[in-house]
């Protein structure tokens, strides 16, 4: 039986968390709703900038100036309109995130900034669930997925008081590059929803848009990680980076 015959049956009782409707949830969104999973929750606090046009393919010249999150609601239950969609019209931050995150099963990461996603990393490993993670900037993206708890966290790779030297403000980012990896993000995510093993999870792919290289590096846990080594505090008592 092929994927298109068995996906809505079983994709339609589960969530999904998309934390970040930009460049990277754009594609993923769109896919994911297209697929039939039950129960999408769209967060982010941003409102359309002319700016965003060439990459974030949710929206177009008339969503200037208005909520990203509202307007994917609108937007993606036009595409199916047998799924359930909820706004979250806010940033998330380390003190609300656990809050959704208990709520799915499944988070995928398409921020834009390293806060966020260190949060998102501690609110999942509290709560056992897995996360998709990933970023472009310029013309290089990277994916990494923690499905289980012998996986390295974000936390393994950047530790908390890491800081970002380049950002899509500063340096860029290709529109088609933003694509690819908001679509290898949907890819493993409808591989997890249907029980399938992710070949991404554990380790961190690399991708060279200009050379269409990739580069696979496999992620050992941090033995002394404060988020996920068994020595770790509480997640409530942690602090995040600013």
């Amino acid at each position: 039986m092929s994927l298109s015959c068995i996906g809505p049956v079983r994709l339609k009782d589960k969530s999904v968390l998309i934390v970040g409707l930009g460049g990277l949830g754009s594609p993923l969104a769109l896919y994911l709703a297209g697929a039939g999973v039950g129960t999408l929750w769209l967060a982010d606090g941003d409102t359309v900038d002319s700016s965003n046009l060439p990459r974030q393919i949710l929206f177009d010249s008339d969503a200037v100036n208005h909520s990203k999150a509202e307007l994917a609601r609108e937007r993606l239950a036009a595409h199916n309109p047998h799924i359930s969609l909820i706004a979250i019209n806010q940033r998330l931050d380390e003190a609300c995130l656990p809050e959704f995150v208990a709520e799915v099963d499944l988070v995928i990461d398409c921020c834009d900034n390293l806060p966020t996603r260190q949060a998102i990393n501690a609110a999942c490993v509290g709560q056992g669930k897995p996360w998709i993670s990933a970023a472009a900037v310029g013309w290089q993206g990277q994916l990494m997925a923690r499905t289980n708890p012998d996986h390295a966290c974000y936390a393994c790779l950047y530790p908390l008081d890491t800081k970002v030297s380049q950002s899509c403000e500063t340096s860029g980012v290709s529109g088609p590059l933003v694509g690819v990896m908001g679509s290898l993000q949907a890819l493993e995510a409808l591989k997890l929803l249907l029980g399938l093993p992710s070949s991404v999870a554990g380790t961190l792919r690399r991708f060279d848009a200009l050379t269409h290289q990739w580069q696979t590096l496999t992620l050992a846990p941090d033995p002394d990680c404060p988020v996920c080594s068994q020595h770790a505090c509480p997640i409530h008592d942690k602090e995040i980076a600013p």
